[in-house]
């Protein structure tokens, strides 16, 4: 069997003039032209002996070497004014046929007046242009048989490669030409291009770089299972999402994996390669235009401030703080009680932004004296408070925690805030706040009326951010359906018809930064898209890895657990919507915190440092009437009782808790 090199040198020039190994490349130019020169008295040959029948008349006998020379002259000249006799056998293409075609049009018109001057009786006008399409012919094969020699070879060998994967393309258009021509460019390449397929009906039944388009998108099934495909690429551009569920969903049945090129195609100017290829990732299925942030506006709000961020070191919080470390604040400190992965984050940091302050604070958000401290010592114009228990379903079995840590701890850095004079304060919140069927959604909803119950008494400018779930952040799905589907199965999702906004990371903590900084108002809402099903999400990730739903993978139903919804809401029949400030952000008004507020969050605190769970679910249901809690997991303790009696947590001096009265409407389900 051949090798490649062995291909390559199927023309005397078969490496590539550019930069080849052990060779000048003016040594490499001047063989090419020899070369060249000999093709065209070749041709020039040819197009007499063509013209005259095989004989030479006397006075083409007698000019034939002036004709010659001169027409040597003025070839050889408008192949190196182009460029033509530097040449890469590997990369040439469309646009070097172009330049060849042309310099021999050029020489051909100025050999023509020449002829027209010094031959016109001896060279006829026929010999011209046969000579000319002769000439064009010898170069372009001198050119380009080496490099189609070795793409058929290259292709002859993927094809009888047993490790070379079946592939098909979707997309014809520019960036599957220069995708297809990357793949047939390398010797390594592990993938055996069967084709391609696009949805423009004039390019069905083409030819694009010598492979067929063989169908429309729709047609991907029939096509996996007739050419044995086990890999597919996507090469558009700014794939819909939209689009890339139907084509997940039409491959489902089908074990092949998937690769995208880059959303950033646009603006590589023609330099896609297979290297950039990568995995299709949850994030292009978001049912939502990708959002584009205004960074000098960001750079506007955190330049030379002093920001805190509590919760640092978790998903939402480490966003907030490289995007914030980006745009020079004044200092920047990050609180978390988790110190291992505090310590790694602000080592990023510092690595990343050497010149910028970075303090890491090991702190406990439910110490009241130690924020206050903090605050003290730092100074903080910017609060992000992204610290807080966020698992459904442990609140549920741990409630007490859940009040004391977001409800509690949201109170006492909103305090710090306050005390410190803090500009503005911004709280991270979620869309299970909306009328709550759990107890974090309900902490959450509280922590919402506890900065607002403070902000009405306080310099600083306080605001929520709601927003649904992100994707990839510690705890949810995303991650947890990578790990079963890495494990074999199953995947568990609770409920087929169970649904959930969306947002990846960086946008959603991009849009909290602008709607928390902007002074919009005392609620923001971001706007999620459409939600998504969480049973089509676990089936489009397990068809991205290659798997069948089903068959490779089973997909378990599990029913929802305590405190979930089927499905979520961002605003709730009370909050009032009063307008959409900008793209992605709205702003909305809560009902004020009830009169008695703060008497409540006593009894609240008192169940909470009890551990009494169904007290902290009857406070709840008191302060926040929408909520529906779940099935309490245990009675009430002995001896609590005294809750619902009115007993006073801070002796005889305080304030006496009035006891809890449930109306029919409020009783808690059992």
């Amino acid at each position: 069997m051949m090798s490649s090199s062995k291909v390559e040198g199927l023309s005397t020039t078969a490496a590539s003039v550019e930069g080849t190994p052990g060779r000048s490349p003016l040594l490499c130019s001047l063989r090419m032209l020899l070369v060249d020169a000999t093709l065209i008295t070749g041709a020039l040959f040819f197009a007499v002996l063509t013209r005259f029948d095989g004989v030479l008349p006397a006075g083409i006998r007698d000019s034939f070497p002036r004709a010659l020379g001169l027409l040597l002259a003025v070839r050889l000249v408008a192949l190196v004014w182009l460029g033509l006799h530097r040449w890469s056998f590997r990369r040439s293409g469309i646009n070097e046929a172009v330049r060849l075609v042309m310099a021999n049009v050029a020489a051909s018109i100025v050999f023509e007046f020449l002829r027209l001057v010094f031959f016109a009786r001896a060279v006829p006008g026929q010999v011209v242009a046969l000579e000319f399409f002769a000439t064009t012919t010898l170069l372009g094969i001198h050119r380009f048989a080496p490099r189609m020699a070795r793409q058929w070879y290259l292709e002859q060998r993927r094809s009888r490669d047993d490790g070379a994967q079946r592939t098909l393309i979707v997309g014809a258009g520019s960036a599957g030409d220069l995708l297809l021509r990357d793949l047939m460019r390398g010797s390594g390449s592990p993938w055996h291009v069967i084709g391609l397929v696009d949805d423009d009906p004039g390019k069905q039944g083409t030819f694009l770089n010598g492979k067929p388009v063989l169908g429309v998108i729709d047609a991907l099934p029939e096509l996996m299972t007739k050419h044995r495909v086990t890999q597919v690429l996507i090469a558009i551009p700014r794939l819909s999402p939209e689009r890339t569920r139907h084509i997940l969903s039409l491959c489902r049945h089908q074990s092949v994996s998937f690769k995208i090129i880059p959303a950033s195609f646009a603006y590589l100017d023609e330099k896609i390669s297979a290297a950039m290829l990568h995995d299709l990732s949850p994030e292009h299925l978001l049912p939502r235009d990708a959002i584009a942030f205004d960074h000098q506006e960001v750079h506007r709000l955190v330049s030379g401030r002093r920001i805190l961020v509590t919760g640092g070191a978790g998903s939402i919080g480490s966003e907030i703080t490289r995007q914030v470390a980006g745009h020079a604040p004044a200092s920047l400190v990050v609180v978390d009680i988790n110190e291992n992965e505090l310590y790694l984050l602000v080592r990023q940091l510092q690595a990343r932004y050497p010149g910028l302050p970075v303090s890491s604070v090991v702190a406990d958000i439910r110490d009241l004296d130690r924020m206050l401290r903090i605050g003290q010592e730092f100074r903080p114009q910017y609060v992000f408070h992204a610290a807080a228990h966020k698992h459904v379903p442990l609140m549920e079995d741990s409630p007490e925690e859940a009040i004391k840590n977001n409800v509690f701890g949201t109170q006492n850095v909103a305090r710090m805030a306050d005390a410190c004079g803090a500009e503005r304060f911004v709280l991270i919140s979620t869309d299970k706040a909306v009328m709550p069927s759990s107890v974090m959604g309900a902490s959450k909803r509280l922590a919402e009326m506890v900065i607002r119950n403070i902000a009405a008494n306080s310099r600083t400018t306080f605001c929520a951010v709601r927003f649904g779930n992100v994707l990839g952040s510690a705890g949810s799905v995303v991650p947890l359906f990578k790990q079963q589907i890495q494990a074999g199965g199953p995947v568990t999702v609770t409920h087929p018809d169970c649904t959930r906004y969306f947002m990846i990371i960086p946008e959603a903590v991009g849009l909290v930064v602008m709607a928390g900084l902007g002074g919009y108002g005392e609620l923001c809402i971001l706007d999620m898209g459409a939600p998504v099903r969480i049973a089509e999400l676990a089936a489009n990730m397990i068809t991205m890895t290659g798997l069948v739903p089903d068959k490779d993978i089973s997909i378990v139903y599990t029913g929802l657990r305590p405190g979930e919804k089927l499905e979520e809401t961002l605003m709730s029949d009370e909050e009032e919507l009063t307008q959409q400030v900008r793209n992605r952000i709205k702003v909305a008004r809560s009902p004020a915190p009830p009169r008695d507020f703060d008497l409540q969050l006593l009894r609240l605190d008192r169940a909470a440092r009890a551990g009494d769970v169904l007290a902290v679910k009857l406070a709840l249901k008191d302060l926040i009437p929408s909520y529906t809690p779940s099935k309490p997991r245990n009675v009430l303790a002995p001896g609590s009782a005294l809750l619902m009696d009115g007993v006073n947590p801070q002796g005889s001096g305080g304030p006496r808790i009035p006891p809890l009265s449930l109306g029919a409407e409020q009783t808690v389900s059992a």
